[in-house]
């Protein structure tokens, strides 16, 4: 079992405490917790004396959580999430150049495969794969995360993708936000309880198998029948504890085979559907014309060039899993991505910070898989969406200490 080691560290906007020593009778140094508030300018304790203290600090850190099988896309999602927010998201620096964490000015990634319990030889020894519970170790994953969320450093261990160990910890401090992805950030009750936000991305096995083809027949030289083997083998867990997850997300990407084209699973043409639950505090679901609608409409024309299949957009309300959700579905692709500015114009909610936000972003990352369709489109979506997330929470918690001291 590995250890969690904690540091403490201040955090802004935060409500803190101070625990200052004091000797008992007994000679034992007794904790004195005293309560201030962190500015982020200045802290200020309130007249006591400039004895040795330990400040524990509630944080402003919001987690976000993103589950998903592997090779679904969970990378090139965390590529545009990082640059709306904007700075480079690097390796920690001066550190295992083997490291899966990626951190910016704002955001830190968290890669959940570094939980492993059991390294690559453990696992074939016990006949488990990296999807099953038992291979992961679920209780430093909330120790640490929750450590994370009250503003809290921690020596998170590093599982290495090349060598398959698992390799000495790394200190992770606590970010503005922090972003757990992999194959269980739901899983564990404990874990989902952290989350400030949940997405997962649902590959449809169609897609699926057709992404595997094209990756490890063009590009690994694999054959069809190790392709279809290390699939099958997946499955079970797969289904039994990674996709169960779903049920638990505020928004869900959903990729499925287009049905512009009767019959095609080849994957090349997607039809993406971004399913967005409702009540979620601080989310408000995006929606196409008139929001609560039923709308089909497709937009090719003299402003949105469209060769064959062309594209077609469907929002409405739905029901998942016994949430009420919106569904904004986009089946087909782009053409010209500066046009998108006027599909943009059609929608509403996208917690933009200027018109044309989300076809700039688009257009900034037109290399990343997926930025003519869909995925891409509703990926840049989500990120904005939790932008705006973090700024309504943190503009509430910086209200809340001024609020409590006029009452």
């Amino acid at each position: 079992m590995a250890v969690s080691t904690v540091y403490t560290t201040q955090s802004f906007h935060s409500t803190c405490s101070i625990s200052t020593p004091s000797k008992t009778h007994l000679g034992f140094n007794q904790k004195k917790q005293i309560l201030f508030y962190n500015s982020g300018k200045k802290v200020t304790n309130r007249g006591i004396a400039a004895v040795p203290y330990v400040i524990r600090c509630s944080g402003d850190t919001l987690v976000i959580g993103l589950a998903a099988d592997s090779g679904c896309g969970k990378s090139t999602f965390m590529r545009r999430l990082t640059s709306v927010f904007g700075g480079a998201a690097e390796p920690p620096k001066g550190g295992n150049p083997d490291s899966n964490t990626l951190i910016s000015d704002t955001t830190t990634v968290i890669c959940l495969d570094d939980y492993h319990s059991l390294d690559r030889t453990g696992r074939k020894e016990k006949g488990v794969t990296a999807l099953d519970p038992r291979a992961n170790d679920f209780d430093l994953m909330y120790e640490q995360v929750k450590a994370m969320k009250e503003g809290k450093a921690v020596d998170k261990p590093i599982y290495n993708h090349v060598t398959g160990l698992l390799d000495p910890p790394e200190l992770i401090k606590p970010p503005k936000i922090l972003v757990i992805e992999g194959l269980h950030p739901m899983f564990d009750q404990r874990v989902r309880d952290l989350l400030d936000f949940s997405i997962y991305l649902d590959i449809s096995n169609e897609v699926k198998f057709a992404w595997k083809i094209q990756r490890d027949m063009a590009e690994r030289g694999h054959s069809l029948e190790s392709i279809k083997a290390s699939i099958e083998a997946r499955k079970p867990d797969f289904e039994a504890y990674i996709d169960p997850q779903k049920q638990y997300a505020d928004a869900v990407i959903e990729v499925l085979p287009t049905q512009l084209i009767p019959g095609d699973n080849e994957g090349k043409i997607l039809r993406v559907r971004l399913i967005m639950k409702e009540g979620v505090k601080y989310f408000n679901p995006v929606y196409l014309f008139d929001e609560g609608s039923t709308i089909s409409w497709i937009p090719c024309g003299r402003k949105l060039t469209c060769s064959y299949p062309g594209i077609k957009f469907t929002y409405g309300p739905e029901s998942y899993f016994g949430h009420e959700v919106s569904v904004l579905e986009m089946d087909g692709q782009f053409d010209r991505l500066d046009e998108l500015i006027y599909v943009e114009s059609h929608l509403s909610n996208l917690s933009t910070k200027f018109y044309g936000e989300v076809t700039q972003q688009m257009l900034k990352h037109s290399e990343f898989p997926g930025s003519n369709n869909g995925t891409g489109l509703f990926q840049t979506i989500v990120g904005l969406k939790i932008r705006d997330l973090y700024e309504q929470i943190t503009a509430s918690k910086a209200a809340a200490p001024l609020q409590a001291t006029k009452a």
